[in-house]
């Protein structure tokens, strides 16, 4: 990608503006759907198993159609091509609340894993072309209001939940009102299209070789989140023996450590350099873990887990700033990337339960342990 850097002036400011609320609705559709699952789960009748399968779905939609965005990216004009997807991501919300058996609800998170994927290559593609002409990072707050939207989404779920509103309508709602903010803030994204002079990637494209070595640093970072996020809270519960407040709790204080992270971390990376800013996120990555497998004391846990947290929050935006900065086609190495993090995020926690089950939880932790170590030896190739 060819840009000029430009002073931050009235158009960028508005452009970096829009990238942030178009992550923070993103966001909010995945922390919206995650905390209604227990209603979508009894409103199809499935159990524990049934609906183990079915959240596999939206990761297997999204690896299906990742590979495909790039050639999107490419051909299409990324302002409007980031509209058009975010608002179908959007609708897709309301997919999961319509099926009645285990089948039709696979289906629908397929079509909703798919949309969230390439919704999340083309803004991570403009986030990318607002870096380059902010000339400094900026990618890390971009993902800190992903985060903060997937907070606020979960939220306002928990209250509807309370308030005994049914997912049908409460899906509704926030598909309205998160249509309304696309729409009015995405006239202020960039306009861009590639150099016509740039061949197009091919319709269907894996990930290139240059990018291979970013997304295994991907790997390990969304691998270390996955398996915290859904493992964290049985951890505390069932190795320490702490009620599901406190488990649930853990699951909270790591969730709010990334975000909170993130907001700092483009100021660590102008002061430090990518390549210094994973070593260090390694460091107190591999610190976090460390602590989750040798304490034996919950607060210790708890505060383990956070530091993990803090970690791997900036690793995410790094990878995919290295990606959009790598050759020609940046959609096609976003695309790439993305496919190989999310692809770890989903096979972690059934990697984590396969280890648990043979040997312990514990030493399920030491993989993710050993993978924060590789991950700050790996750190150069963000350069």
């Amino acid at each position: 990608m060819t840009v000029t850097v430009l002073a931050p002036d009235r158009t960028l400011r508005r452009a970096r503006f829009a990238t942030s609320a178009i992550f923070a609705a993103h966001g909010a559709v995945v922390g919206t759907f995650a905390a209604r699952v227990p209603w979508i789960a009894d409103h199809v009748g499935v159990g524990a198993g049934g609906l183990g399968v079915a959240l596999i779905m939206p990761g297997v939609g999204a690896l299906l159609a990742m590979p495909a965005s790039g050639r999107l990216v490419h051909r299409f004009p990324l302002r409007g091509l980031t509209r058009v997807l975010m608002l179908l991501w959007i609708l897709a919300l309301m997919l999961p609340a319509l099926p009645t058996s285990l089948v039709l609800l696979c289906a629908a998170l397929v079509v909703y894993g798919a949309a969230a994927g390439v919704a999340d290559v083309a803004m991570n593609a403009h986030a990318v072309l607002v870096e380059e002409r902010y000339g400094r990072s900026v990618m890390s707050g971009f993902h800190g209001w992903w985060s903060l939207g997937g907070l606020g989404g979960s939220a306002v779920a928990a209250v509807a939940a309370r308030a005994g509103i049914g997912a049908p309508l409460h899906f509704a709602i926030t598909a309205a009102v998160l249509i309304t903010v696309t729409l009015l803030v995405t006239p202020w994204l960039l306009p861009y299209r590639p150099e016509p002079d740039v061949d197009a990637p091919p319709a269907f494209a894996l990930p290139a070789r240059e990018v291979l070595p970013i997304g295994l640093i991907g790997l390990c970072a969304v691998f270390a989140e996955g398996a915290s996020l859904d493992w964290s809270a049985v951890y505390v519960r069932d190795l320490l023996h702490h009620p599901a407040s406190t488990a649930a709790a853990t699951v909270s204080i790591f969730s709010v450590c990334m975000a909170a992270a993130r907001f700092g971390g483009d100021w660590v990376v102008r002061r430090l350099g990518p390549v210094t800013a994973v070593r260090l996120s390694s460091l107190c990555a591999t610190v976090g873990a460390a602590t989750v497998v040798l304490a034996s004391n919950v607060v210790l846990v708890i505060a383990g887990f956070g530091l993990l947290g803090v970690g791997i929050a900036v690793v995410v935006p790094l990878i995919f700033a290295a990606a959009g900065r790598t050759g020609e086609h940046p959609g096609r190495n976003i695309a790439g990337v993305a496919g190989i993090a999310y692809g770890s995020g989903l096979i972690a926690p059934g990697i984590i339960g396969g280890i648990a089950h043979v040997s312990s939880l514990t030493v399920s932790f030491v993989v993710i342990l050993a993978l924060m170590v590789a991950m700050g030896l790996s750190a150069r190739v963000v350069r």
